[in-house]
């Protein structure tokens, strides 16, 4: 993942301590940049390949917590919706957000804010749950079909569209997201 040049530019004088919380969150994202996949359960079958599949970290949780519970006051406040876990409602709730222009094509932080909660709704639909995924690109938290090599990776779903200039709705990114995974499913007894 590319990071963003920085830009000096001239900026009124701010009082002392006014800089903790950007620091502080320049902090978080150089730690999760840097994290390693950790050490155990790698879940890699031969030490030659280039991919590692790790469980999450402390800090991962946290964050993905944290891009949640964002997501979910900022509906609150803007919309008085809220999150419930119900796809229906909760693709609705986000479309809205978009829909509204809450959140923007260039809020890249809320948008992979909402590619969480919806891959929070595909891990609950598809049996699917979240690790990271190290490659020669980078480290990132993606959804792991049972024990399969078949991943998704919802936090940059939304994202990466919306910045491209890509309307897709909501709905539409998650049905293609299930129609990835749901012919890889073993069938289920009795069908």
């Amino acid at each position: 993942m590319a990071m963003p040049l920085l830009t000096a530019r001239l900026a009124p004088q701010r009082p002392p301590g006014a800089m903790a919380p950007l620091l502080a969150l320049l902090a978080l994202l150089c730690t999760l940049l840097a994290a390693p996949a950790g050490a155990q359960g790698t879940g890699m079958q031969d030490p030659g390949l280039e991919v590692r599949i790790g469980e999450l970290t402390d800090l991962d949780r946290r964050y993905l917590a944290q891009q949640r519970e964002d997501l979910e006051e900022l509906a609150r406040s803007e919309l008085g919706a809220f999150f419930t876990g119900d796809p229906t409602n909760d693709i609705g709730v986000m479309q809205r957000l978009l829909d509204e222009e809450v959140v923007t094509a260039d809020d890249r932080r809320r948008l992979q804010a909402m590619g969480v909660v919806l891959g929070d709704l595909l891990a609950e639909a598809l049996d699917m749950h979240w690790v990271i995924y190290e490659d020669q690109v980078g480290r990132s938290r993606a959804l792991r079909y049972r024990q399969s090599d078949n991943y998704l990776f919802p936090a940059t779903m939304v994202s990466r569209r919306r910045e491209a200039g890509d309307l897709t709705p909501v709905q539409e990114i998650y049905d293609k997201a299930v129609g990835i995974i749901r012919p890889v499913q073993e069938p289920l007894p009795f069908q």
